[in-house]
Protein backbone atom coordinates (compact mmCIF):
# COMPACT_ATOMS: atom_id res chain seq x y z
CA UNK A 1 0.00 0.00 0.00
CA UNK A 2 1.51 3.36 -0.68
CA UNK A 3 -0.91 5.08 2.28
CA UNK A 4 -3.37 7.29 -0.01
CA UNK A 5 -7.06 6.51 -0.01
CA UNK A 6 -7.08 4.71 -3.17
CA UNK A 7 -4.79 2.33 -1.49
CA UNK A 8 -7.45 1.43 0.97
CA UNK A 9 -10.18 1.29 -1.22
CA UNK A 10 -8.09 -1.08 -3.65
CA UNK A 11 -6.93 -3.21 0.06
CA UNK A 12 -11.11 -3.25 0.89
CA UNK A 13 -12.06 -4.29 -2.88
CA UNK A 14 -9.23 -7.48 -2.44
CA UNK A 15 -10.11 -8.42 0.77
CA UNK A 16 -14.03 -8.56 -0.25
CA UNK A 17 -12.66 -11.03 -3.37
CA UNK A 18 -11.23 -13.27 -0.50
CA UNK A 19 -14.44 -13.76 0.96
CA UNK A 20 -16.26 -13.88 -1.98
CA UNK A 21 -13.91 -17.22 -3.03
CA UNK A 22 -16.53 -20.07 -3.22
CA UNK A 23 -13.29 -22.32 -2.20
CA UNK A 24 -13.04 -21.47 0.85
CA UNK A 25 -13.23 -23.98 3.81
CA UNK A 26 -15.06 -23.21 6.92
CA UNK A 27 -11.98 -22.77 8.86
CA UNK A 28 -10.71 -20.68 5.60
CA UNK A 29 -13.89 -18.17 5.89
CA UNK A 30 -13.65 -17.70 9.79
CA UNK A 31 -10.08 -16.80 9.43
CA UNK A 32 -11.02 -14.38 6.81
CA UNK A 33 -13.92 -12.83 8.63
CA UNK A 34 -11.59 -11.98 11.57
CA UNK A 35 -9.01 -10.41 9.29
CA UNK A 36 -11.99 -9.03 7.75
CA UNK A 37 -13.34 -7.05 10.73
CA UNK A 38 -9.82 -5.85 11.36
CA UNK A 39 -8.85 -4.18 8.53
CA UNK A 40 -12.75 -2.86 8.78
CA UNK A 41 -11.68 -1.62 12.39
CA UNK A 42 -8.69 0.31 11.32
CA UNK A 43 -10.26 1.32 8.23
CA UNK A 44 -13.12 3.26 9.56
CA UNK A 45 -10.10 5.23 12.33
CA UNK A 46 -8.54 6.08 8.56
CA UNK A 47 -11.73 7.43 7.11
CA UNK A 48 -12.09 9.22 10.64
CA UNK A 49 -8.29 10.93 10.30
CA UNK A 50 -9.00 11.87 6.80
CA UNK A 51 -12.46 13.78 7.34
CA UNK A 52 -10.87 15.40 10.33
CA UNK A 53 -7.75 16.69 7.91
CA UNK A 54 -10.63 17.87 4.55
CA UNK A 55 -12.75 19.83 7.49
CA UNK A 56 -9.80 20.85 8.78
CA UNK A 57 -8.46 22.32 5.30
CA UNK A 58 -12.07 23.12 4.51
CA UNK A 59 -12.01 25.12 7.99
CA UNK A 60 -8.41 27.23 6.69
CA UNK A 61 -9.86 27.69 2.88
CA UNK A 62 -13.28 29.21 4.38
CA UNK A 63 -11.85 31.06 7.09
CA UNK A 64 -8.30 31.56 6.21
CA UNK A 65 -5.08 31.46 7.75
CA UNK A 66 -6.02 32.84 11.45
CA UNK A 67 -7.44 28.84 12.83
CA UNK A 68 -4.01 27.58 11.41
CA UNK A 69 -1.80 28.12 13.98
CA UNK A 70 -4.42 25.72 16.05
CA UNK A 71 -4.07 23.16 13.23
CA UNK A 72 -0.50 22.24 13.56
CA UNK A 73 -0.49 18.27 12.53
CA UNK A 74 -2.24 19.03 9.37
CA UNK A 75 -0.24 22.05 8.22
CA UNK A 76 3.51 20.85 9.41
CA UNK A 77 6.68 22.67 8.81
CA UNK A 78 8.29 21.83 5.48
CA UNK A 79 9.53 18.80 5.15
CA UNK A 80 11.88 17.42 2.31
CA UNK A 81 11.12 14.15 -0.29
CA UNK A 82 13.26 13.46 -2.59
CA UNK A 83 15.50 16.68 -2.54
CA UNK A 84 12.55 18.95 -3.19
CA UNK A 85 10.66 21.06 0.12
CA UNK A 86 7.41 20.05 0.47
CA UNK A 87 5.33 22.71 1.71
CA UNK A 88 1.24 23.22 2.90
CA UNK A 89 1.18 25.83 -0.27
CA UNK A 90 0.69 29.08 2.04
CA UNK A 91 4.17 30.46 1.17
CA UNK A 92 2.99 33.12 -0.87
Amino acid sequence: MKNRLIDLNNHLFSQLERLSDENLTAEQIESEVKRTDAIVAVSEQLIRNSDLSLRAATLVANHGDRFKPMLPTIFRQPDTLEGKAITDGSEK
